[in-house]
């Protein structure tokens, strides 16, 4: 593994900051920690402090954030390690989807799999785990489809509802149940903080045929707060490409030297948003918060066809589907939520929330059979939570979750009458505790337990966690943690999908995970900060897809995932700051039936990310940017006889303040034209541009 480390001995030569700072890095909160900054008693020493008024040490540190805790926290009490991207950032580098905004984190391998246009179906791997075993919530509560695939597809949220999103690398089933075997993504949306009413709409286009709307209103008047929201984004996302035998390698017993090119242009693979969002928030009373939230997520799109490449068996070449084969899924997304503080300040806090979900998926390839697939869900969901400082140093959370799901998927073909695949539901309750002492200001240790109950076969379990931080000095940090997680299976898992000839399994056993990190935060003065994070994630038991005629679901034996994630921050001076981060996976396939695997990398979760960027930030909002950002080469299936190639792309980001109203954003992005594979078959997206302007009135 000397090799893989290179990237990682490179970062250490470098002053970094990662790109989570705000938009407005020199202006700093009453409340925010500015350390070891000495006053001036003359006033021209004065002036030379303020020009470093803000510390990228407490920037990061006094962050905000959630999931570690199930309640408000920041990033310097986590012992988990934890990455947050801002509202800031986000309008910044102009992400367009969470799952663009996820681009340049550590941790995070979030990379399309279905292509790299707008619209293409996201894919997160995190620790060893594919998007299905990466949790993601909305608000707190789990998004994940349990009742198709099990994952969440981060395209289809627009950044334009967005506050904040927070990634949290590990083993999360103790505060949050099934499928947070990788991670936690957790996605909070906008909340209206000053008083008043304001309207942001902003417009723009971009390469390939895009065009985007989007209208915001967000106020608050006394108790009563709103924000209401509507984002439409049309794009044509046919686009060039070239695919050779420098992306993509493999072993072929008859064929030692197999050389090809592609020279082509990617089609229907346009895409349409419709997405709304209304939050209303009433202060009911001094004690008493009723928030009521609605989200609708609508994304039609065409899907194209994988490009024939001379691999055998490879999952990318999709060539049944025609050029008219379409996609659409549409998503109401409801919740409730109930806030009763009950003591004094926030020192007891119930927290019930209520949730309903429906969500249809519609794929047609009209020619030449005339197939549909369709799968319909609704969910409905219950959390119960205290929030109890027990003394000064003492928090206990502990609470309820109810979830249930029915689904159906039928599929049709030719004319004929419908299949249906799977028609059932998925219940999943558990009881959670999570206790934390503080034994002092620098030395504090947390125990958590959660009891899963699952409709499911295997699907109840305990998952146990611990974890502790020790502020060994005031800028030197050692933290460790231990979490089991757990992933039940799924209905297509259990009942398979006739029409396809894949044949269910009703054997399998849900999967387990130990989920071990223990990790470093070395402050650099006021302006910078190292993170450290080494890992092991093994997971008994692993659910995987196995083809042949027919084709089913197995269990892997184990699987252990290895690696290191850094992230080292600099501000190098006023206003110019230097990033970089690396994450480094080494997953192997450590037992199972079938022995010529073992000891293989698993297929996909191989690659190792390196970001580098630099960036210039006022306080006027002016924001220059560019990051490069490298994916290494990995294996495409278990016996390691596929392999996509390395590759980089560099983009260039702005934002350029025209008075206190009015902003433009700019992006260029793989400025050089790289051209690579995300999915065997399957093109990333070459160089590409846009330009948007936002108004504030």
């Amino acid at each position: 593994m000397q090799f893989r480390l290179l990237p990682l001995l490179a970062i250490a030569s470098l002053f970094v900051h990662i790109p989570t700072v705000q938009a407005e890095p020199l202006e700093i909160a009453e409340d925010t920690e500015v350390e070891d900054v000495e006053a001036s008693d003359t006033e021209a020493d004065d002036e030379d402090e303020q020009e470093i008024d803000i510390t990228v040490t407490g920037e990061l540190l006094n962050q905000p954030l959630y999931a570690p805790f199930r309640r408000e926290g920041t990033v310097r009490e986590s012992t988990r390690p934890a990455y947050v991207i801002n509202r800031e950032q986000v309008e910044a580098t102009g992400a367009r989807t969470v799952d663009e905004a996820l681009r340049y984190l550590p941790g995070i391998i979030s990379e399309g799999t279905a292509g790299g246009q707008l619209g293409s179906l996201s894919g997160q791997f995190m620790r060893g785990g594919n998007t299905e075993r990466v949790l993601v919530l909305l608000d707190g509560r789990p998004l994940n489809d349990v009742g198709f695939f099990g994952g969440f597809d981060l395209s289809q949220f627009s950044t334009d509802i967005i506050e904040q999103i927070e990634v949290v690398p590990g083993g999360g089933s103790t505060l949050y149940g099934s499928d947070a075997i990788g991670g936690v993504i957790n996605i909070i949306t906008r909340l209206p903080k000053e008083e008043g009413n304001k309207i942001l709409p902003s417009f723009g286009f971009g390469s390939f045929g895009e065009d985007r709307q989007t209208l915001q209103m967000i106020g608050r008047n006394g108790s009563w707060g709103w924000v209401l929201g509507y984002n439409r984004i049309d794009s044509e996302s046919d686009f060039p490409f070239e695919i050779n035998d420098g992306q993509f390698s493999f072993e072929d017993s008859t064929a030692d030297d197999v050389s090809f090119e592609i020279d082509d242009r990617r089609d229907n693979a346009d895409v349409l948003y419709n997405n709304a969002s209304a939050k209303i928030i009433g202060d009911l009373s001094d004690r008493h918060r009723l928030t009521f939230s609605a989200l609708y997520l609508d994304k039609d799109l065409g899907v194209p066809r994988g490009v024939p490449i001379p691999v055998s068996g490879s999952v990318g070449n999709f060539n049944s589907l025609t050029p008219n084969a379409r996609q659409n899924t549409r998503e109401w997304l409801l919740d409730l939520t109930w806030e009763f503080n009950m003591g004094n300040g926030d020192d007891s806090i119930l927290t019930a929330k209520t949730s309903f979900d429906s969500r249809n998926y519609d794929f047609e390839d009209p020619d030449p059979s005339g197939s549909r697939d369709k799968v319909d869900r609704t969910g409905i969901g219950f959390q119960l939570q205290h929030n109890w400082q027990l003394a000064e140093n003492q928090r206990l959370n502990y609470g309820f979750d109810y979830r249930s799901v029915d689904a159906e998927n039928r599929t049709s073909s030719g004319g004929g009458p419908e299949v249906e695949n799977y028609d059932g539901n998925i219940s999943q309750g558990a009881l959670f505790a999570r206790y934390q002492l503080d034994f002092s200001p620098n030395l504090s240790a947390h125990v958590g337990v959660r009891q899963d109950f699952s409709s499911i076969e295997e699907g109840d379990v305990t998952s146990p966690s611990v974890g502790a931080r020790w502020g060994i000095t005031e800028t030197t940090t050692l933290r460790a943690n231990y979490g089991r997680s757990f992933r039940a299976p799924l209905l297509v898992n259990l009942e398979g999908l006739a029409a396809f000839n894949i044949e269910g399994n009703s054997e399998l056993e849900a999967e387990r995970g130990d989920s071990f990190d223990v990790g470093l935060d070395q402050q650099l003065g006021d302006r910078g900060l190292l993170r450290l994070t080494y890992f092991i994630n093994d997971v008994d038991d692993l659910i995987t897809f196995e083809s042949g005629s027919p084709s089913t679901y197995r269990n892997i034996g184990r699987v252990r995932t290895t690696g290191i994630e850094a992230a080292l921050n600099f501000q190098v001076f006023k206003n110019v700051f230097l990033m970089a981060n690396y994450t480094l996976n080494d997953p192997e396939i450590k037992s199972d039936a079938n022995r010529e695997i073992v000891g293989n990398e698993f297929s996909f979760r191989g690659a190792d990310i390196l970001n580098v960027g630099i960036s210039y930030e006022i306080p006027t909002g002016l924001f220059v940017g560019v990051f490069l950002h490298n994916v290494s080469d990995r294996f495409t299936n278990n016996t390691n006889t596929e392999t996509l190639t390395a590759y980089t792309t560099v983009d260039l980001k702005l934002r350029v303040p025209i008075g206190d109203r009015l902003a433009v954003n700019a992006s260029w992005d793989n400025i050089f034209n790289e051209q690579f594979q995300e999915f065997p078959g399957w093109p990333g997206l070459g160089s590409n541009a846009r330009i948007g302007l936002h108004l504030n009135f």
